[in-house]
């Protein structure tokens, strides 16, 4: 039998119509349901110890805004570390991760990465026990301006874009942070295309080009059935 699944919300998704990141990452992943708690909101977070698994999602917020509801979240995630149990961070998260490490988080100096993208995983993927039996080179939805700057120490890099150096790190034994959304279908990555369409015709992006190319991946989902099976071990 599955246990639950603790998601940290730290913002909500731009395109609320698809479903807000602890139902989309529900639903990517195959679960039938996760226990969230809304750090924006004010939510009290759980009790690490009573937490056997658990995923930090993205968020329109930046990690640099260093929000007190943030800093929580950071501080909730080195007690969270400290107990080696299965972590995912994504997009927000992935950073977070590695602010609470006390590694550089800050403007991607590659400016900004959105739509369908290739990341390509390093050879030390191949050994992962989540990213290890995944494609070589992943298919997946981004959207987002700033970037891990730095590895922490003992941080293993397993996969990286032409946009993000860091787009995967495994941080600990059992905690990873993807740069990118596994839990984005189509819809929903043109839907963040469309809310970020005039910052990105302001940076000299053509926005419908990026709306074109999107396209459907299962590269993302099997990414989360992954790690939910090794959390489910």
């Amino acid at each position: 039998m599955k246990k639950a699944t603790c998601v940290i919300r730290l913002g909500p998704c731009l395109v609320p119509e698809a479903g807000q990141f602890d139902q989309l990452i529900a639903a990517a992943g195959d679960l039938n349901s996760v226990q969230c708690y809304d750090a924006p909101a004010g939510e009290a977070l759980p009790d690490p110890d009573r937490v056997h698994c658990a995923v930090l999602t993205g968020s329109a917020a930046m990690v640099t805004d260093h929000h007190p509801w943030s800093e929580l979240a950071a501080e909730w995630t080195q007690r969270y570390l400290e107990l080696e149990r299965p972590l995912l961070g994504i997009c927000y998260g992935h950073q977070l991760i590695a602010y609470a490490l006390g590694a550089p988080v800050g403007k991607n100096p590659a400016g900004r990465e959105i739509g369908t993208i290739e990341v390509k995983l390093s050879p030390a993927a191949q050994h992962d026990p989540v990213f290890g039996n995944l494609p070589k080179q992943l298919r997946v939805h981004s959207s987002h301006l700033e970037s891990v700057l730095a590895l922490p120490p003992g941080a293993e890099l397993l996969g990286s874009s032409a946009r993000d150096a860091h787009q995967v790190v495994r941080f600990a034994p059992c905690a990873w942070g993807v740069q990118f959304h596994p839990e984005f279908t189509a819809q929903v990555m043109r839907g963040y295309i469309d809310q970020r369409s005039a910052a990105v015709r302001d940076e000299g992006g053509d926005p419908q080009a990026l709306r074109d190319a999107v396209a459907s991946t299962n590269d993302g989902p099997q990414l989360l059935r992954a790690f939910f099976a090794y959390a489910d071990r």
